[in-house]
């Protein structure tokens, strides 16, 4: 409708337009008609060498027909060809003749007089008169010799055809407007219902959607590249992320119940089987303690991810002006990693050689790298030996984990940063993962708008690589100005992810504390 009104518009205006300078063109015929019957009087009526009497000037300017002969009568009277008779034969005008003192000698029609005013030279004036808007032309008439003011002359032309003619044009202009609009209306009810077509399919899946989340039903891709095919596009987008949202909701909640009703039933039966009987049975009860504090620690772990997990979500929000040296903490993680495995070969393939800061908080670098590494060594059966590579280009540092393990599979590649995923569930669980770890590097190094690829085969490893945006120096130092700045308002330092290194849990050897234990691949 928008449309159709501006092109309305832009035709009354056209419309408008033509019709103002129609109008002005043939205004300018009346004044052109007057200045004509002006000089026609004034040019018949200047030759009187004495002032102008009412009767002279009749007889000037309404003489008598001249009588011919004709053959088939005796006489006949010759039509008026004088031009002053002519000018004054117009219907719209009225000729009134004054003397030099301002009486009236002559008037050419029966109709009210206009107020007379002395003029000096030949002026012509849009005035309103008695009957409306009308054209006045007033001049002296001057003796040819001495050039006196015998008189004066006045053309009043109340411009009958004028206003006719605009009346008429103004039936036109309605008419054709009252046409235009109509073809604009017919116009935009058929564009609109062909473009906005795909608004019903719209509507109609978007009540679909609302009906049941699940559905199937999408809006039809139109072919048109437009707004309305990016709207659709962009639709159907949503509602697919949408539903994988809730189907990631389901399987999360499914299998949280999954993880924690294990090791719940675990301590459960044996806490009965100790109460029934096993509480006198050291044997026994060595045993179920000995279990029970396994499966707690396992649900220890389970809740620690899933807290990580919900954290990692607020990275946008609380981390904001965080600044690492890359460097440095790779460096660590891998001093660590070979201290805590010395069973393992662990190789550093270092092509930057000098401190890189990238906007990621520390110990959220130190989990993702704790995570890929622990993953690596978890699944390196044969051959145990890990490469670290730390190199650069011109916009981003990237960081790979390779190991020569198991492998993972195609269709299971594209799954493991999924929650709770594993590809070898049994062997999984043996190895203390609870399919998280993954899921909680992704989150972090996209919440810091970085990047994290796997390339793997069956048999042969994995390679997993992150990349991050590197600080130029005068941003890293900005950040952590402005980080003190915050700090120093708040009296406080920014909650944190807990990834710590070292505990020594069994009390013998030094083993990560609070590690993440990763998904297997």
């Amino acid at each position: 409708m928008s449309t159709a009104g501006a092109v309305l518009v832009i035709f009354t205006v056209i419309t408008l337009l033509i019709f103002n300078s129609f109008m002005t063109v043939l205004l300018q015929q009346e004044r052109t008609h007057v200045g004509d019957t002006l000089n026609v009087v004034v040019e018949k009526l200047n030759s009187q060498k004495r002032e102008l009497t009412g009767q002279t000037v009749a007889s000037l300017l309404r003489p008598q027909s001249v009588p011919i002969a004709n053959k088939q009568t005796k006489t006949h009277t010759a039509p008026y060809s004088n031009a002053v008779v002519t000018s004054l034969a117009r219907d719209s005008q009225t000729v009134t003749i004054y003397d030099k003192a301002g009486n009236l000698l002559f008037n050419s029609r029966e109709t009210p007089v206009t107020p007379f005013h002395r003029v000096y030279q030949q002026r012509i004036v849009t005035q309103q008169t008695k009957r409306g808007t009308g054209l006045i032309g007033r001049s002296p008439i001057r003796a040819k010799q001495g050039n006196q003011i015998i008189g004066y002359v006045q053309v009043v032309d109340n411009l009958q055809d004028y206003h006719e003619t605009q009346e008429r044009l103004l039936q036109v202009v309605i008419v054709l407007g009252l046409m235009a609009a109509l073809a604009a209306a017919v116009l935009s009810y058929i564009l609109a219902s062909f473009l906005l077509r795909p608004m019903d399919a719209i509507r109609d899946t978007i009540h679909a959607v609302r009906d049941d989340p699940q559905t199937d039903q999408r809006v039809p891709v139109s072919k048109r590249n437009d707004e309305l095919g990016d709207l659709t596009k962009l639709l159907n987008d949503m509602i697919d992320t949408t539903q994988r949202y809730i189907d990631q909701q389901q399987q999360f909640v499914e299998d949280v119940s999954h993880e924690l009703r294990t090791p719940v039933a675990i301590i459960q039966g044996h806490m009965e089987m100790l109460d029934r009987w096993g509480k006198d049975d050291p044997e026994v009860l060595n045993e179920s303690i000995q279990v029970s504090l396994q499966e707690t620690k396992r649900m220890k772990s389970l809740v620690q991810e899933m807290l990580d997990l919900q954290r990692a979500e607020q990275i946008e929000v609380t981390f904001t002006n965080e600044v690492t040296d890359v460097t440095e903490v790779v460096t660590q993680v891998y001093d660590n990693f070979k201290m805590i495995h010395p069973d393992f070969v662990f190789i550093l393939d270092d092509d930057v050689h000098q401190s890189i800061q990238a906007q990621i908080y520390r110990n959220h670098l130190e989990q993702i790298l704790i995570i890929l590494l622990d993953n690596a060594v978890k699944y390196s059966t044969t051959r145990k030996e890990v490469h670290l590579t730390y190199e650069r280009d011109s916009r981003n540092v990237e960081i790979a984990v390779q190991d020569f393990g198991e492998g993972i599979s195609q269709t299971n590649r594209d799954r493991v940063f999924n929650r709770f995923y594993r590809v070898d569930k049994a062997r999984s669980r043996t190895k203390g993962g609870n399919g998280l770890g993954l899921a909680i590097a992704k989150r972090l190094i996209e919440g810091y708008h970085g990047s994290i690829t796997i390339e793997s085969a069956v048999g042969h490893g994995s390679v997993f690589r992150i990349s991050l945006p590197i600080l130029s120096d005068q941003t890293a130092k900005r950040l952590t100005e402005k980080k003190e700045l915050v700090q120093a308002a708040n009296n406080d330092v920014p909650g944190i992810i807990h990834s710590n290194l070292m505990e020594d849990d069994s009390g013998e050897d030094p083993t990560p504390k609070d590690q993440p234990e990763d998904s297997p691949k």
